[in-house]
């Protein structure tokens, strides 16, 4: 039972040593510990979901960038091609 114990402890130190050496820089923002690790976890869900966005709208992708660059174009005020 005591060997356990031990077991138990050495576990929790190493998670523990694991979490303080956890950081994430990102331009000025910077993230240690459990922060760090919330944040990796959420890049890492958002980027999943991004992809499968993606792939089921693979056939639609095109247009939708025409479309965003035709927007881009707007929003940024170049007359010479609203205005010929």
């Amino acid at each position: 039972m005591a060997k356990q114990g031990k077991v138990v402890k050495a576990v929790f130190r190493g998670i523990a040593k694991m979490e303080r050496a956890y950081t994430i820089d990102i331009g000025p923002i910077r993230a240690t510990g459990v922060p760090a690790i919330l944040v990796a976890v959420s890049g890492v869900i958002i980027a999943g979901g991004f992809a499968a966005m993606l792939s089921k709208n693979a056939a639609r992708l095109p247009e939708t960038l025409r479309e965003a660059r035709g927007l881009a174009e707007t929003l940024r005020g170049d007359h010479r091609r609203l205005n010929p």
